[in-house]
């Protein structure tokens, strides 16, 4: 049973507290304010001790209401110090009055610790694999009372306190308990409200108070320009995507169809004022158009918070917290789930490869190169000018995994593609000659960053089995998509940059001259299978002055839409999965900006509307035939079928699967009508024409072959169909039986 509160000795004194102390409390400057502030058992008894700005007189109450104490003021500033009758150590109460005015104020110094020691432990190993349920703002109820606990990582620093709406920004009133084993400071602060804006005041080494710092753990931020991080509920979500994460579960991605919808959030639609949609108004909107074009996935350019839209969210001050320009998080849950109702997947842009040097973000944290290195030649980055995770911290390490596993465990996301990982890999990245740091064996390699994203990838494919991760690597790094326990860096997939480029510069040439660089195309299939590759035609290709995928094209207007859907049917018979960058699948002829809408007006065209039907029937040829997704990622799914056709300028290749019927592809990279053109094949029989890119209803010529081809056994066993290539097209042909 609780212990009544003893009763208070009038003649008790409290114990004295030396003014020194007193002074450094209200300067801001006490190193320990836990051990002075709060209630104390001094021996005798309790006493209770407080610092209130602005209070003239205080009296101490236990948490029922019960009066325990006339506390005296010992200085004007607030501090106020007195016995009172408690029983046992308990969290405590104060009636502050200041003339007729009074308020209350529950001490955030007389609770207990709410991190233990095995956090301790586990936070040292760098192996916790729940840090964004201890680190930051989490409301909860704590030895009875409501309120917020806060915790930060800061070794360095002399002092560190909340400061918010609540405390009206004052660092003298929320300092922090350090805890000294790991470097994280925590404090239980009751009666904050969910929804408090809230930073921490960081004192750094040298006693200097550094800008205001945004919680690295937030879960929610203030709507740029506005930089303070805001406390949040835990997420709550009725989900409803049992049946798509069990599939996803079980199936081996790289036997099934993926065709990715590369969008910015900002900039896919706006609403009627020109603003952003929020997320609710994405799914009413995004989720519809992409079941109806067939696509996957979504991927989304990365959506944590960022305070420069310019960036597209690639310098993110905000890792935990879905930016605010969208709502809040619970409304990117809810995308997330009616994505899964139908069967849509969700992939985010991930960036742990470095972070922007904003005052308010990870930037010498707590007066020191904390999450950074601090040697510019390993810690600065010269291409973005941002700064360089230092990979090889534990903390820093543990940080940005957490955050792999709180997008997938907590909003249920179904990939991370992880950006920029090439300048992870090697230390001499965008570097000349004396401006980097070999590794301990004189090399180039970053092995720190090695050893991170396979842990990384470790936990996550670990932890969710359906979950995938998709590295941007553009060198040739060995085993990016290949097991860790095979010496892989663990990636599921990679982007097929080659692919991406000797492509597009193919087709950017006028076709008189295409014959002269057959091997651009037919390159590719070297390495084609030494990796799970995605073939990327991303947002990276449509900006920067690069102009829009359609302006890539050689030759008219005409000829421009003939390309690029020759091109688009090419790579969805290519092996590889597949992405597209929103506004290319209706051909949009303006560069990107991500200030403004796609040019949705221009489906009203029929070129672009048939660019726009030609790649909703790429999708769904692509998940209705097992031949084109099953073999992706190996070499038994690929047979070339004319590699050597220069003066024409023509390809054709057999995707197979084990059961399946084969799909032949043929592509005429050439204007010219070809009729009477001999196509080998693995049987003769009719084949069936179930694509063509230059059919009218796309925009084409509507040249083809009826429909139908009949391939026929020769008198040497060689087996083919005579056929006629439309100009600038790709068609697929399939066995009737």
């Amino acid at each position: 049973m609780k212990k009544p509160p003893k009763s208070l000795d009038p003649a008790r004194k409290a114990a004295k507290i030396a003014q020194s102390e007193i002074e450094d409390i209200i300067g801001g400057t006490h190193a320990d304010p836990f051990s002075l502030l709060g209630l104390h058992d001094v021996g005798e008894g309790f006493d209770a001790r407080c610092f209130i700005p602005g209070a003239e007189a205080v009296t101490a109450q236990a948490l029922d209401g019960t009066a325990i104490g006339e506390l005296e003021c010992l200085h004007p500033a607030g501090f106020f110090a007195g016995a009172v009758a408690m029983a046992t150590q308990q969290p405590v109460r104060y009636r502050a009055r200041r003339g007729d005015s009074e308020w209350a104020v529950t001490d955030p110094y007389s609770f207990w610790p709410v991190l233990g020691p095995m956090d301790d432990y586990y936070v040292r190993e760098g192996s916790h694999l729940r840090l964004f349920d201890k680190m930051g703002a989490h409301p909860m109820k704590h030895q009875g009372v409501d309120g917020v606990h806060f915790a930060v990582w800061a070794p360095n620093a002399r002092r560190v306190s909340v400061v918010g709406d609540f405390n009206h920004w004052d660092g003298r009133t929320h300092v922090m308990r350090l805890r000294i084993d790991t470097g994280i400071w925590e404090i239980f602060a009751p009666d904050v409200p969910v929804g408090s804006a809230y930073k921490f005041e960081i004192i750094g080494v040298d006693g200097n108070v550094l800008p205001l710092k945004a919680d690295p753990y937030a879960r929610r931020s203030e709507l740029r320009p506005a930089t303070a991080s805001v406390v949040t509920a835990e997420l709550e979500q009725e989900w409803e995507d049992e049946a798509h994460m069990a599939f996803w579960a079980k199936a081996d991605q790289r036997r099934q169809p993926i065709s990715i919808y590369e969008v910015h959030a900002g900039s896919w639609q706006r609403n009627a004022a020109g603003g952003f949609l929020t997320w609710d108004e994405l799914a009413e909107r995004l989720i519809p158009y992409c079941v109806d074009m067939g696509f996957t996935h979504i991927e989304f350019l990365p959506v944590s918070e960022h305070p420069f839209d310019p960036s597209w969210g690639y310098q993110t001050t905000g890792l935990y917290a879905p930016s605010a320009r969208f709502g809040e998080p619970e409304g990117f849950a809810r995308f997330v789930n009616g994505c899964h109702k139908v069967g849509i997947g969700v992939i985010l842009d991930w960036v742990p490869a470095h972070f922007p040097r904003d005052d308010h973000g990870l930037r010498l944290f707590d007066g020191t190169a904390l999450y950074e290195h601090e040697d510019p030649r390993q810690g600065y980055h010269p291409d973005w000018q941002t700064s360089i995770y230092n990979f090889g911290r534990n903390e820093v390490s543990s940080y940005l995994i957490n955050n792999a596993l709180y997008w997938t465990e907590k909003f249920h996301v179904d990939g991370l593609r992880v950006d920029a990982v090439a300048s992870m890999l090697y230390l001499d990245y965008s570097r000349k000659e004396g401006e980097w740091v070999p590794n301990e064996y004189g090399g180039r390699e970053n092995l720190e960053a090695v050893r991170f994203l396979q842990h990384m990838n470790k936990f996550v494919y670990g932890g969710h089995a359906g979950a995938m991760t998709i590295a941007e690597e553009s060198t040739s790094w060995p085993k990016v998509s290949q097991p860790v326990h095979e010496g892989g860096l663990g990636f599921g997939f990679k982007w097929n940059m080659g692919f991406m480029h000797d492509t597009l510069r193919y087709l950017s040439r006028d076709p008189l001259y295409r014959k002269y660089h057959h091997q651009e195309i037919t390159f590719g299939l070297l390495y084609a299978f030494a990796e799970n590759f995605v073939l990327p035609l991303s947002h990276d290709e449509v900006v920067h002055g690069k102009g829009s995928l359609i302006a890539k094209m050689a030759g008219d207007d005409w000829q421009k839409f003939a390309n690029l859907r020759a091109y688009y049917a090419f790579m969805w018979g290519y092996p590889g999965k597949k992405l597209l960058f929103m506004g290319q699948e209706f051909a949009q002829w303006s560069e990107w900006s991500e200030a403004r809408s796609l040019d949705w007006n221009l489906t009203q065209y029929p070129l672009h509307e048939g660019m726009r039907r030609l790649v909703r029937d790429l999708n769904f040829t692509y998940r209705a035939k097992p031949a084109l997704y099953e073999r992706d990622c190996e070499p038994e799914g690929f047979r070339w079928l004319i590699v050597d056709d220069h003066d024409n300028s023509v390809f054709a290749w057999l995707r197979e699967a084990p059961g399946q019927k084969p799909i032949a592809v043929i592509c005429n990279f050439t204007p010219a009508y070809k009729e009477n053109y001999w196509l080998p094949l693995p049987s003769g029989g009719r084949w069936r024409e179930i694509l063509n890119t230059d059919a009218e209803i796309y925009g084409g010529s509507g040249k083809g072959n009826g429909g139908r081809v009949e391939a026929v056994v020769n008198i040497d066993g060689a087996s083919g169909a005579v056929i006629t290539l439309p100009p600038l097209a790709t068609i697929m042909l399939e066995p009737e039986n």
